[in-house]
């Protein structure tokens, strides 16, 4: 009998123990298939006039070659013609938020004054929903159009994000033609698309397959939490 007490404590610490390893693992994999929390305008690090082209990578989607490009072209861009442009990427817009709404608070308010507006530049990307938008101050806006601003936005830096989330190509071709527009040149406009008839790709994102994995591994675990305290119960009767 006292054999047979033994077995039955140790069999119910099993089961508790192996329940709260489910319970610890099914909190961890939920919070890692949960959304992003959203970025605000102030968790972006502050950049003011005078400082310079800033890459703010918050996204962590840039190469640190892609980022030496990009700094050295917009830094000669900066020397020649006094324009700062700033490249800013991050996860998540906030509820109710849109890409034109948080890229136009940040450059307010970075830039406050209309004298410290003057020639910048910010083109922001939200990758949760692969939006851009660019927003220049006005001095800048005498060499850049709204509407060629418009199409750098949703064509130029479309285009390579449409072909498979190639984020560097994107700012890479995004500054050729800002540069090539600031600096007085014939702009090279869009990229031609020379298959219109393909048919859009169904592959997920790395971000939607990170999430759905995660998920199918919540769902699993879940039934490992019914399934394995019942089978040891069983064993326990038996």
């Amino acid at each position: 009998m006292l054999g047979f007490n033994a077995a039955r404590r140790s069999l119910q610490k099993f089961a508790w123990s192996l329940s709260l390893l489910l319970a610890v693992s099914l909190l961890s994999m939920a919070s890692l298939a949960a959304p992003a929390l959203a970025t605000s305008v102030s968790q972006i690090p502050r950049v003011t006039a005078g400082e310079g082209a800033w890459i703010v990578d918050d996204a962590d989607i840039l190469s640190r070659l892609s980022e030496g490009q990009l700094s050295g072209r917009l830094k000669g861009l900066e020397a020649d013609f006094g324009d700062e442009v700033h490249l800013v990427t991050f996860r998540r817009l906030d509820y109710g938020e849109t890409i034109e709404s948080f890229t136009d608070e940040l450059f307010t308010t970075w830039f406050p004054t209309p004298e410290e507006q003057q020639n910048q530049v910010i083109i922001a990307l939200d990758i949760s929903t692969n939006t851009v938008a660019i927003r220049a101050g006005e001095e800048t806006q005498k060499r850049l159009p709204e509407e060629i601003a418009t199409s750098i936005a949703e064509e130029t830096m479309m285009a390579p994000i449409r072909k498979g989330d190639q984020y560097n190509q994107s700012f890479l071709d995004a500054s050729d033609r800002l540069i090539a527009v600031l600096s007085g040149e014939e702009d090279p406009g869009p990229p031609v698309i020379i298959d219109d008839m393909r048919v859009e790709g169904t592959f997920a994102s790395i971000e939607e397959t990170k999430e759905s994995n995660a998920t199918v591994i919540v769902i699993v675990l879940l039934i490992l939490a019914t399934v394995i305290p019942m089978v040891t119960y069983y064993a326990y009767v038996r």
